[in-house]
């Protein structure tokens, strides 16, 4: 870690610090990720191009475009998955005996997210993943399905915690393709896992961190890179 001062961070809500105003209701970003303290103790820049509802072939793109305007970093931290795996849930209430996508399907997550590590390596830099934090199945589909059909749903999903076992899905994915690749790992999902009760660490809607879910990840980013949060 001693030859690494730049990184690019880019994603989905989760690192950018997306949470639900309690008084609105509404998203916002309220980021207490110590991306500020992690650049102070190991000499870092921490340039962070997360972004709302961001999934890999938005971020394959976005990143595609980073390196055409000629900007570099020395490892490009990543976190993908939470917005790939996820479906239009007002198609599926509308047609529940039909069949739905996600957003991106994991073949597709798969084969996208190994090209942007070579696209990545080919333009100096050291990609690692993250993995997903979990969601709380019930709280997701009470938040984005409470104005649709939700007994149409129900009879499509059968259980909610099928929502919980398909994000898990995604997740794993990622640690295959790190191990395929040889890529590093950032393991968020095992640190919230590990917490006597993990839905203290999210937001009402059941899969954006809060404050104390962002104080877990900056304490895991400090044990990656060298140190203690």
């Amino acid at each position: 870690m001693n030859n690494i001062k730049n990184i690019a961070i880019f994603g989905d809500s989760i690192l950018k610090g997306v949470q639900i105003n309690a008084e609105t209701g509404r998203y916002h970003t309220d980021n207490s990720i110590d991306f500020a303290g992690l650049e102070r103790d190991f000499s870092l820049k921490i340039d962070n191009f997360s972004s709302f509802g961001c999934t890999v072939a938005k971020g394959y793109g976005l990143i595609e475009r980073y390196f055409g305007n000629n900007n570099t970093c020395d490892i490009m931290i990543m976190d993908y998955g939470g917005n790939d795996c996820d479906y239009k849930w007002s198609e599926v209430a509308d047609n529940p005996t039909g069949e739905h996508n996600p957003k991106v399907p994991l073949a597709q997550f798969e084969e996208t997210y190994h090209r942007l590590i070579e696209l990545i390596r080919k333009n100096g830099a050291q990609p690692v993943l993250c993995t997903l934090p979990p969601l709380q199945p019930q709280w997701f589909f009470d938040w984005f399905c409470r104005d649709l059909d939700k007994a149409a749903i129900m009879s499509k999903i059968k259980d909610v915690s099928t929502i919980f076992h398909h994000q898990e899905s995604y997740s794993h994915m990622v640690e295959k393709i790190s191990n395929e690749a040889n890529v590093p790992l950032v393991h968020l999902r095992s640190a919230f896992m590990a917490h006597d009760d993990y839905s203290k660490l999210l937001c009402e809607d059941g899969t954006h961190t809060n404050t104390l879910g962002q104080n877990v990840i900056s304490s895991v980013l400090y044990t990656y890179f060298g140190g203690n949060k």
